[in-house]
């Protein structure tokens, strides 16, 4: 019978390499930096600039908001002259109905306002949750 040999290999005995040589950190002293000065801080005089005054101020603006995604519907108007001042303004409320304000101003009268409700263009879904029904056996 043959028999096979397991083929041996010499051994080799560890090598030893010497530590790394790390100098040792060196320290040097703190700059001198001079400490900061303070000085009271410097009065500017500054006049202010006259604004200017407008004895028969006039003045129009409007907006119109029509936001399909939030549903945000509303508007406003308002007109000045001198020291009276009409307006209106209107908003779609949250049962659907629109709600119209117009309003004056004046030094003799004040401020006066007169509110319209005009109703819902189409009518707004109700919703409920469906009922409840248990089977009884």
């Amino acid at each position: 019978a043959v028999r096979a040999v397991p083929a041996y290999r010499p051994y080799a005995a560890p090598a030893y390499h010497a530590p790394a040589v790390v100098a040792a950190p060196a320290y040097h002293a703190p700059a001198v930096v001079a400490a900061p000065a303070y000085h009271a801080p410097v009065a500017v005089a500054h006049a202010p600039a006259p604004e200017p005054y407008d004895p028969n101020p006039h003045y129009t603006f409007n907006y119109d908001v029509h936001d399909a995604h939030t549903g945000d519907v509303k508007s406003q108007s308002e007109s000045r002259e001198g020291d009276v001042v009409h307006g209106s303004y209107s908003l779609v409320e949250p049962d659907g109905t629109r709600r119209i304000v117009e309003y004056t101003a004046d030094p003799h009268n004040g401020f006066n306002a007169v509110v319209h409700k005009e109703p819902a263009a189409h009518p707004v879904p109700a919703y409920a949750p469906a009922p409840v029904v248990a089977k009884v056996a």
